[in-house]
């Protein structure tokens, strides 16, 4: 029997970090009442602790698979950004976000035909590209236009894609799927997508299909795209296992700029969540002093490895029970924002 070695990309194991460190793995991830994990061979590395054990992840995409050569080279790999100190991971996540702003703008522009923005979820990928959506339809709205861009978010069908591509198809359109990862799944939609973000000049899209949608709604059976297209995805394009889809994503990777917002770690999070909170933006609607925002966040510090997930809406939940129930909002957010012990 083959043996098969996993290296955690963000998980921990009775409060202990294991990012970085590889495990031999015993069975893939599933879900239990206390959340995700995937079960592994301790290897020796929690002394007086089982010869198995569950490390705590968010899903598939929090561990990947290495070699036994990678394994034995490397018992444990030492988180790359372990060195940075706090400031230096804010700002590194910081330039990122500036960068995603930057590049939604070129793309209402129409400087750049395609972007794919990959980070887990809850960190306010979504936010920033909405906010320049909306400046970039907000002309269009004031003079009774069409609006140039729309936001997709939940599944779409290859024909759905085929008639949103058609819809957005003139020059300084933009198409945006929010978590739409069933149209990366899908071979269809990958090889329409290919075509709409090809390199060449003309960029023709074709459904041959019989199809009375198509025929109902006025729709060709081709035609040329020239808007642009950003996908906002929780997924890793270089971690997915399928070779098949890998070679359809790589297709569609090559065709787009790829940002990586690089928050792999619990540490990661965390400081995207204070970074707002510190820039102000955070509890700017919820009337809290800074004392109670502090303590928000301390709160979230302190629990990092027991609350039920690490994220911005994570921040708000606590910050409403800490604005409605100053007396007790700590027991209540013990209560209903954390995995039971």
């Amino acid at each position: 029997m083959s043996v098969s070695f996993v290296q955690i990309v963000s998980g921990n194991y009775r409060k202990n970090d294991v990012s970085g460190q590889v495990f031999e793995l015993v069975e893939q991830f599933k879900t239990g009442a206390k959340g995700g994990f995937v079960t592994v061979k301790n290897g020796g590395k929690f002394p007086g602790f089982s010869d198995v054990i569950r490390i705590n992840v968010e899903g598939p995409m929090s561990y990947q698979f290495v070699t036994d050569v990678e394994a034995v080279a490397q018992p444990t790999v030492a988180d790359p950004t372990a060195t940075e100190t706090d400031e230096q991971v804010m700002e590194r996540i910081r330039e990122r976000f500036d960068i995603l702003t930057e590049m939604t703008k070129a793309a209402t522009n129409g400087d750049i035909r395609a972007m794919i923005v990959s980070g887990p979820p809850g960190v306010g990928k979504s936010y920033g590209v909405e906010q320049e959506i909306e400046k970039a339809c907000l002309f269009d709205q004031i003079a009774g236009k069409r609006l140039r861009a729309e936001v997709v978010k939940g599944s779409a069908t290859p024909i759905g894609l085929y008639q949103a591509l058609y819809k957005y198809s003139d020059a300084n359109c933009v198409l945006v799927f929010d978590d739409c990862d069933s149209i990366l799944l899908d071979d269809v939609c990958l090889n329409l997508l290919k075509g709409a973000l090809d390199s060449g000049k003309k960029r023709k899209i074709s459904w041959l299909s019989e199809s009375s949608t198509l025929r109902r709604e006025g729709i060709p059976d081709s035609f040329t795209f020239n808007g642009s297209v950003i996908f906002i995805t929780n997924l890793k394009f270089d971690q997915m296992k399928s070779q098949k889809l890998r070679d359809h994503l790589d297709a569609l990777q090559s065709r787009c700029h790829y940002l990586d917002l690089t928050l792999d770690t619990m540490r990661d999070k965390l400081l995207r969540i204070k970074q707002i909170a510190t820039d102000g933006a955070l509890f700017q609607d919820m009337d809290l002093d800074q004392t109670a925002q502090d303590e928000v966040i301390a709160f979230m510090d302190l629990h990092k490895n027991k609350l039920r997930e690490m994220s911005l809406r994570m921040a708000i939940k606590i910050a409403q029970l800490r604005k409605s129930f100053p007396d007790r909002w700590n027991v209540m957010a013990k209560t209903t924002c954390m995995r039971a012990a």
